[in-house]
């Protein structure tokens, strides 16, 4: 399929929730599961798979341990890249930009919304710590019933976009790209070769 600059939408965001819910009707699983990236101070990356729970025109959200790995990094390095890749579709999309914490409500709110096991789970979890066994963590779990309110050390991160990239495949690896980037108050578009 090929992707003209004409059949871009001038604004990312609206550009990308298009795409978004393309891949949601055309029953690609998960379609908000996405790549995070993320780097210690020294640019030691790292990357793992996430769930996109909200995005609007403030950024990108997705919850977690702020003790985990991911946490850790994102708290000493406040930037990450995120990519969202529609196979069944031919498409993916990179977002990349400054990380900042969700508010504590948002995080209140989104963890209230989570099944029971879920939230016990979250909270039993030390993520990314060592653990001596299953049972471990299994007793935690079952320690805390169903009555679990968000801890602390655990919640959202918005990625504030600065750029984002969106490839559509094409034969002979002549695929489409297009770049946006911050330019004042609006976007540059480029297409860059692929």
């Amino acid at each position: 399929m090929e992707l003209n600059e004409a059949d871009l939408d001038p604004d990312p965001l609206r550009q990308f929730e298009t795409w978004f819910d393309a891949a949601r009707v055309a029953g690609v699983r998960a379609p908000e599961a996405m790549a995070l990236a993320t780097a210690t101070p020294d640019g030691i990356p790292s990357v793992r798979m996430v769930l996109l729970k909200g995005a609007d025109e403030r950024g990108y959200v997705f919850f977690t341990s702020y003790e985990s790995r991911k946490g850790r990094e994102l708290e000493a390095n406040p930037q990450a890249a995120l990519l969202f890749h529609w196979e069944a579709l031919g498409r993916q999309v990179r977002v990349e930009g400054m990380v900042e914490r969700a508010s504590a409500e948002e995080s209140d709110t989104y963890f209230a919304s989570r099944p029971p096991g879920s939230r016990a789970g979250a909270a039993a979890s030390r993520q990314s710590r060592a653990l001596a066994d299953r049972a471990e963590l299994d007793r935690a779990v079952a320690a805390l019933g169903d009555d679990v309110s968000r801890p602390d050390w655990w919640g959202g991160y918005r990625v504030r976009p600065e750029r984002y990239e969106f490839w559509q495949h094409r034969e002979n690896r002549l695929h489409d790209r297009f770049l946006y980037e911050r330019d004042g108050s609006g976007w540059r578009i480029q297409r860059l070769y692929p």
